[in-house]
């Protein structure tokens, strides 16, 4: 029996909002988790609102105590955050946590300063992506640094979901290395590993039964990938007319996907199967042969876990965590970032290869399953808050 086993620990995670996302998966569930083994875990979290979905509402069959923050909101604003800041404090003094967890990088910020100033004894906070992209001025990523910085001085510990996050932060003096820890984001991986593909579910898509399918599974808004999914379809498109393309999300920029698909005169190749339930995701992702990850900036790309572990090969853009789990030629393909061309010439390997294609997945499905399991994450996690406040204490 571990120590966290031996007591019982009072912990309150905090996250902006809980749309339907990766980051907000992992949140829902280290909460799930850590309440299966007896701890009194409860979820702080602001509004979802927007075509992005809630998550809470997607999995209303497993229910999980949550309190709302109404102003905490994804957006810088001065008033909102400090309101948020003083509602989490008091609320913190009040209910005496052991452990306070952040998520995202506004809770992140706001939620750390008001558990240190409650004086929780346990601060630790999840890094799920940087705050920064690629594209960022450079004043604009000095900025989330120095926050960053700052952050990280209240903090017993930060998480990050892949290796190649803790290197950067390392590298940018936010914190020294041994603050930081690896936890891989678990998930629900055996409905990934025992899903299958549908007929009937093609046919409710309008796939063909017997079409080659690209599936890509992001929030449809900037920096998610979008910017070149078109492109590259189109292109790859015309190297196999058998070859369809199914876009598992919603957001934003739909519309501009969908006018550039139909300019190409491939509407009736490319499936919106719009926002979907978690639940549903493996047996969507099953219909696909291979998956385009194509973001600009991940910590982790849960997409790329979820794809493999159905056992479909990953194409992903060689930058963030995405290299931790497309490993170059054993689970798919790693691509210079932003390259369209390598993008194609990538799936054309493929989808002439079936054999190749079949080892890469069962190649995914090995990993998947020995390094993403939900309970697991959980589990690490909570052992982990009990060091730190032993550690405390002594």
């Amino acid at each position: 029996m571990s120590a966290v086993e031996e007591e019982k620990l009072k912990i309150c995670h905090v996250i902006t909002r809980m749309i339907v996302g990766g980051a907000q998966e992992n949140t829902f569930l280290s909460v799930a988790g850590q309440r299966e083994m007896g701890h009194d875990v409860i979820l702080a979290t602001g509004p979802a609102e927007g075509r992005e979905g809630d998550l809470l509402d997607a999995w209303r069959e497993t229910p999980i105590p949550v309190i709302k923050i109404p102003t905490l909101c994804r957006e810088v604003s001065p008033w909102r955050d400090f309101l948020s800041f003083w509602r989490l404090y008091r609320y913190f003094r009040r209910e005496k946590f052991d452990v306070v967890h952040t998520h995202s990088a506004k809770a992140g910020i706001v939620g750390r300063l008001a558990a240190f100033c409650a004086k929780v004894p346990v601060v630790v906070h999840t890094n799920h992506g940087q705050p920064w992209s690629p594209r960022d001025s450079v004043r604009r990523k000095k900025f989330y640094v120095a926050l960053e910085k700052v952050a990280a001085k209240i903090s017993h510990r930060i998480y990050a979901v892949a290796q190649a996050m803790v290197d950067e932060c390392v590298a940018l003096g936010i914190a020294p290395r041994e603050k930081f820890r690896v936890v891989y984001s678990g998930m629900a991986i055996e409905k990934f590993l025992n899903a299958r593909r549908a007929v009937a579910l093609r046919e409710t898509l309008g796939i063909p039964e017997k079409a080659r399918v690209i599936v890509t599974l992001a929030r449809l808004s900037p920096l998610k990938g979008y910017e070149f999914v078109p492109d590259a379809f189109i292109e790859a498109a015309k190297k196999f007319p058998d070859l369809h393309l199914l876009i598992l999300g919603d957001g934003a920029m739909r519309e501009e996907v969908a006018a550039k698909i139909a300019a190409a005169d491939l509407t009736e190749r490319v499936h919106f199967a719009g926002l979907i339930a978690p639940q549903e995701v493996p047996e969507y992702l099953a219909q696909g042969d291979l998956l385009w990850h194509l973001s600009l900036r991940e910590g982790l790309p849960r997409s790329a876990v979820q794809a493999l572990g159905v056992g479909i090969p990953v194409i992903g853009f060689a930058l963030d965590g995405t290299p931790e789990v497309v490993l170059n030629g054993k689970t798919g393909f790693c691509v210079a970032s932003g390259s369209v061309a390598e993008v194609v010439a990538a799936t054309e390997k493929l989808l002439r290869d079936p054999a190749l294609m079949e080892e890469m997945g069962k190649n995914g499905r090995k990993l998947v399953a020995a390094r993403f399991d939900w309970r697991q994450m959980a589990q690490i996690l909570a052992d982990d808050y009990e060091k730190l406040r032993l550690h405390k204490k002594h």
